[in-house]
């Protein structure tokens, strides 16, 4: 047994234990009451799913075990002579609980190179697709063809033990995560690349790689994909991604069935497509204004402009958030330091200055402030990376690290096929008038 897949095994086991321990005590307590908006309203605020691996804190972002973003790009292990952390380093946070070492992180890294060969025939499938498919659509039929590699769905055939099942789940999870890269780059070299693809590189480490075989291969584009594949790799439980990844791997599915359930969920409008929507925003206005360097006064009437025809300003807001996303600071800090000059990056930070003024003035925004959508196509702009529609890929990429270990977890405790009760609205119209009981099950 690998030395992480062992670690893994002997912490999970001590947690099991403990949440048994708990539940026997603690059971029947009630964590709060659900309100028939809720019930309505796509479930939100409602607790009921527990995910090891993130939380969403108001007034901090999200936290990694516990870890701050800024804490994380200080703490984990960096490439050689780099300053953004290793991928890694926060799977292997979210996996095990404890921030890893450099030899944790190497370690992990070469995992992730022997196991990152992905079988001709997925690339034949690929080839068999339109050329105008577009890239989610191709990243999902990518990974439901090398489902055929699922060791854990093999062994179910065959009839494992249900103590067994986590082993077979971690095995799918650390092959799925090696693979997907080279799989996503394919997809970019074919699609946007004339088909001239890239071969992988065996000494550069899982983002470095990525970067590479899509064909950017500065050091500063591999930085920019260590950051960026680390602060968007996992958002609690409740968003569609990760929800859907878990809801599907409830029923036992293997990783790559439910990876790829989840990744059709990000692909919705309202989950995924953020970022190109920021910038397409921002290359419209300037486009309007006739200027790449609009004046702050100039951003102020266009942003009025737009949220007097009923449209929002895509990347502001957060349901959960109060404050700047760190996640929106760590790439603006990386773009002063690597780009300060950058005129679209100028503009990005000049609407900071102007747009939480405006939605405070509203009165009816509780979060004025940018989320790490507002900041992040704009830096893939800088590097040339203007293929809008795969920037939801590289999301998807990153997001496996937090959605797959949360998948390890899920087996490890032996969490139940996720069955919620449902409603109908007469049943709600009867209850209303006292007529019936809707409460229980």
């Amino acid at each position: 047994m690998g030395v992480i897949k062992q670690q893994f095994k002997d912490i999970s086991e001590k947690q099991n234990s403990a949440i048994k321990d708990m539940l026997k005590e603690h059971g029947d307590k009630k964590i709060g009451d659900v309100t028939l908006s809720q019930v309505y309203q796509g479930m939100r605020g409602i607790t009921g799913l527990v995910t090891e691996t993130s939380l969403l804190d108001a007034q901090s972002g999200i936290r990694f075990r516990g870890f701050s973003i800024p804490e994380l790009r200080e703490k984990l292990p960096k490439a050689p002579g780099g300053a953004e952390p290793l991928p890694e380093g926060i799977f292997y946070l979210m996996l095990l609980g404890k921030l890893p070492t450099e030899d944790d992180v190497h370690h992990l890294t070469s995992v992730f190179q022997r196991r990152s060969h992905v079988p001709s025939y997925v690339f034949n499938t690929l080839e068999s697709l339109p050329i105008n498919t577009h890239p989610m659509t191709m990243f999902v039929i990518g990974v439901m063809a090398l489902q055929n590699e699922s060791r854990f769905a093999k062994e179910y055939q065959k009839g494992m033990n249900k103590k067994d099942y986590w082993g077979f789940m971690y095995d799918d999870v650390i092959d799925l995560i090696a693979r997907l890269p080279r799989i996503a780059a394919y997809i970019y070299r074919r699609k946007y690349k004339n088909n001239e693809h890239i071969e992988p590189d065996g000494l550069l480490d899982w983002a470095g790689n990525f970067a590479h075989m899509m064909g950017y291969d500065t050091e500063e584009f591999r930085e920019l994909m260590r950051l960026y594949l680390t602060i968007h790799a996992d958002h609690e439980g409740g968003n569609v991604s990760a929800h859907t990844t878990h809801l599907v791997g409830s029923a036992l599915s293997d990783p790559y069935l439910s990876f790829a359930a989840g990744m059709n969920g990000l692909a919705g409008p309202l989950h995924g497509l953020a970022n190109q929507e920021v910038i397409k925003w921002i290359l419209d206005m300037q486009a309007e204004l006739k200027s790449d360097e609009p004046s702050a006064k100039q951003i102020e009437e266009y942003v009025k402009k737009t949220l007097s025809i009923g449209k929002v300003v895509p990347g502001y807001g957060h349901a959960v958030l109060r404050v700047t996303d760190p996640r929106f600071i760590a790439q603006m800090e990386f773009g002063k330091k690597h780009m300060p000059h950058d005129k679209l990056l100028q503009t990005v930070w000049r609407i900071y200055e102007v747009v939480p003024p405006i939605l405070q003035s509203l009165g009816k925004i509780k979060n004025p402030w940018p989320n790490v959508d507002a900041h992040s196509g704009s830096l893939l702009y800088h590097y040339g990376f203007k293929e809008f529609d795969f920037y939801t890929v590289l999301f998807g990429v990153s997001r496996s690290l937090g959605v797959l270990s949360s998948l390890c977890w899920d087996r490890a405790l032996s969490l139940p096929i996720e069955r919620p009760k449902s409603i109908t609205t007469v049943s709600v119209n009867n209850w209303l008038q006292g007529k019936e009981d809707i409460a229980g099950d």
